[in-house]
């Protein structure tokens, strides 16, 4: 038996970690894993029957649900038919016969879900967080961040190489000849190398006050002359912007060698393999496998999800809500909504007791603080109402899959838009509720803990208080502490970027932060190395969580330690 001075983590979860087994089809397990495996057996054996035809719902959005669902479990109508439903998608990208043409089309497209590698997308301003303004991204890269393309990293090579042959092994079965394959692979990975000099790294990415870099929109259309923006962006929100927020200042300013016909041959290649990589979730069992063979090379999945998972997870993308709506009203009682939001209210009692005695904060900066602390905003088990457009979300069943899907992305994408120049929809939530996650969200300033998460361990109404401080309560606190991280700590009570901190205070902060990062950087990570920097948002909301829901605890009278 560890003692817990000796390896306080062993200690606690020595035994467990000895029976402990991941499954084949996923990269992880732990108490958050074991509980969504919970919570899928749930909802597995209940939309079996629904299938069935046994206690559907009769609600009109989720009978849409088991319509699609109906449309993805039925893979002997998706093996008969092929990779057909897909064929006049991915033929539309081949035969597009120049830049210009795409140029002219990408707004159409944009609009209609096909591919663009047109990073552009609509969210909250950075300085006033009440709106919705334009933003410039950058694309993805293949492997998982720039740092993986240094000559000298040990994984570049052979993860690119897996990537090759995935995307290979994927391909053929589009009818694509070897010849067609290896030039189209070749052009993508040129196009990739390229990406890679120039978006940012996780770690950059990772600091958000660094990220808020906006342009005059003429300054910025000067980046990538041969894109017709203005008549792009008249067509996505119906009028030209005044200006666009560029986190992605690196890309865009190499982006006129990028988006210009000179290039065309590359940027092609990509949108061809991007159209087929859209359709594999909705064709034949062997194509959906196929296509995630790399990411499953990247996790160190042994296996894909069996055919019924997939379908499953397939069809509840569209109408998320409304399932978790339906679970909690399964799940989550009016009395542990009751409990959990008064937890919510005496762990904010908490931190501003703890800012209160704080010994290096002036006390401008402490009530500063507390202003934010009193205006967070919990979002406790489920949302009071499903978006509106989710009544829009009708399945045709005389459809292929395929094609439902195209038209249900046709009203999120539609709406996506919308947003532009709005006002931020602050009871709009970003996960469902029978998701297990929480989380705080800092241009909002409100942190949000579904339905799923507020069940045992973490949570029940007739275990210990010790223990509820010890599971929800961690989790409560752990997200109240991200609005004082590295990132949090830029905002103000409006979400808004702000510093609200004395320059003496801040430099405190900033201080700590990095014995945070210093304690952390290198460390043995199932063999890897931690990086102290990317990690430390997640590490301070770790360590001021504990500390703040043990406080907690303590206060009650049935305190127990070992429970806790």
């Amino acid at each position: 038996m560890t003692r817990l001075q000796d390896d306080f983590y062993d200690a606690i979860n020595g035994e467990w970690a000895k029976t402990a087994v991941i499954p084949d089809d996923k990269p992880v397990t732990g108490g958050f894993m074991d509980l969504a495996e919970e919570i899928e057996d749930l909802m597995l054996s209940t939309t079996d029957k629904w299938l069935a035809g046994d206690g559907v719902p009769e609600d009109a959005i989720l009978q849409n649900f088991v319509a699609y669902h109906r449309l993805a479990a039925d893979y002997d109508k998706r093996e008969a038919a092929g990779t057909e439903p897909a064929r006049a998608y991915i033929d539309e990208i081949r035969n597009l016969a120049s830049f210009e043409e795409y140029a002219s089309k990408i707004a159409d497209f944009e609009l209609a879900g096909k591919p663009t590698y047109f990073p552009f997308g609509v969210a909250p301003d950075f300085m006033d967080a009440r709106i919705n303004v334009l933003w410039a991204d950058g694309p993805g890269t293949i492997l998982p961040d720039t740092t993986y393309y240094a000559e000298d990293h040990p994984q570049k090579a052979d993860l690119l190489a897996k990537w090759r042959k995935a995307q290979e092994d994927l391909l053929a079965k589009f009818d694509f000849t070897e010849e067609e394959i290896k030039d189209l692979l070749d052009k993508v990975l040129d196009l990739d190398a390229v990406f890679a000099q120039y978006v940012l790294s996780n770690e950059e990415s990772s600091e958000y006050a660094k990220l808020y870099h906006p342009y005059k929109w003429d300054d910025f259309k000067a980046l990538v002359p041969e894109l017709p923006l203005t008549d792009i962006f008249t067509k996505l929100i119906g009028q030209e912007p005044d200006q666009v927020i560029v986190p992605e200042e690196r890309f865009w300013k190499a982006a006129k060698d990028i988006y210009t016909a000179a290039n065309w041959d590359k940027l092609h290649a990509l949108l061809i393999l991007s159209a087929v990589r859209n359709t594999t979730p909705y064709l034949t069992d062997d194509i959906r496998v196929l296509a995630g063979a790399y990411q499953r090379a990247l996790s160190g999945t042994p296996q894909a999800q069996d055919k019924k998972k997939a379908a499953y997870y397939l069809a509840q993308g569209p109408f998320n809500q409304a399932i978790g709506l339906w679970y909690a009203g399964q799940k989550f009682s009016p009395e542990a909504k009751a409990d959990v939001e008064q937890k919510v209210v005496t762990m904010i009692e908490v931190y501003k007791n703890r800012l209160a005695q704080n010994d290096w904060l002036t006390p401008e900066t402490r009530d500063k603080a507390i202003v934010k602390l009193n205006v967070i905003k919990p979002y406790i088990g489920y949302p009071d109402e499903l978006p509106e457009r989710y009544s829009r979300k009708i399945v045709d069943e005389n459809l292929t899959l395929f094609e439902n899907a195209q038209k249900l992305s046709l009203i999120d994408i539609a709406y996506s838009w919308s947003k532009w120049n709005q006002p931020v929809d602050y009871k709009e939530w970003g996960m469902p509720a029978h998701m297990v996650n929480a989380y705080y969200n800092p241009q909002k300033n409100l942190i949000v803990f579904p339905a799923a998460i507020l069940q045992a361990p973490f949570y029940d109404l007739h275990q210990s208080s010790s223990a509820n401080y010890g599971g929800i309560g961690a989790v409560i606190a752990h997200e109240i502490s991200h609005a004082f991280d590295t990132n949090g700590a830029s905002f103000d009570e409006n979400g808004s970027l702000n510093n609200w901190w004395t320059e003496h205070d801040y430099q405190a902060f900033t201080e700590r932060t990095q014995k945070v990062i210093d304690q952390f950087e290198g460390q043995d990570s199932y063999g890897a190395k931690v990086n102290g920097k990317l990690t430390v948002s997640e590490n301070v909301a770790d360590l001021g969580g504990i500390a703040a829901a043990l406080e907690a605890a303590k206060k009650e009278a049935d305190f127990s330690a070992e429970e806790f």
